[in-house]
C-alpha cells in the first residue's frame, strides 16, 4: 500500500517539532522526526501529528543504548518513554505558541 502524502498542516507541524531540536536529555542537536510505534505492527508508524524530534544518533545511527531503533527498552530507560517525550514536545510547542513563537 502506498504511503499517503503529508498534508500542508502535517508538514508545518513536523517542521515545528523538528525545529525544537533533539529531546533526548541534554542533547538539543538538529533533529529529524521519529514516529512512535507503540501499539502498532511492524512497518506501521504514528500519524505525522505525533512525532518526536531526535537527532540521527539518538534516532537511528547511535547503536545500542544510544539510538531508539537499536534497543527501545534500554533507550527509554535512559531518556524516557515515547509517550513521555511526546507530552514534552506538546508542552514545548504550546509554550512557544503562547510566547508568540
Amino acid at each position: 500500500m502506498a504511503k499517503k502524502p503529508m498534508t500542508v498542516a502535517e508538514k508545518q507541524h513536523v517542521s515545528r517539532v523538528v525545529a525544537l531540536g533533539c529531546v533526548a536529555i541534554h542533547c538539543g542537536c538538529a533533529a529529524e522526526a521519529h514516529h512512535p510505534r507503540r501499539g502498532m505492527g511492524m512497518g506501521q508508524r504514528a500519524v505525522h501529528m505525533d512525532v518526536i524530534p531526535l537527532c540521527p544518533p539518538h534516532h537511528r545511527t547511535g547503536g545500542f543504548g544510544v539510538a531508539i531503533h537499536a534497543g527501545q527498552k534500554t533507550w527509554e530507560a535512559k531518556f524516557g518513554t515515547e509517550d513521555e517525550l511526546l507530552e514534552l514536545v506538546k508542552s514545548r510547542l504550546l509554550a512557544g505558541y503562547l510566547m508568540g513563537g
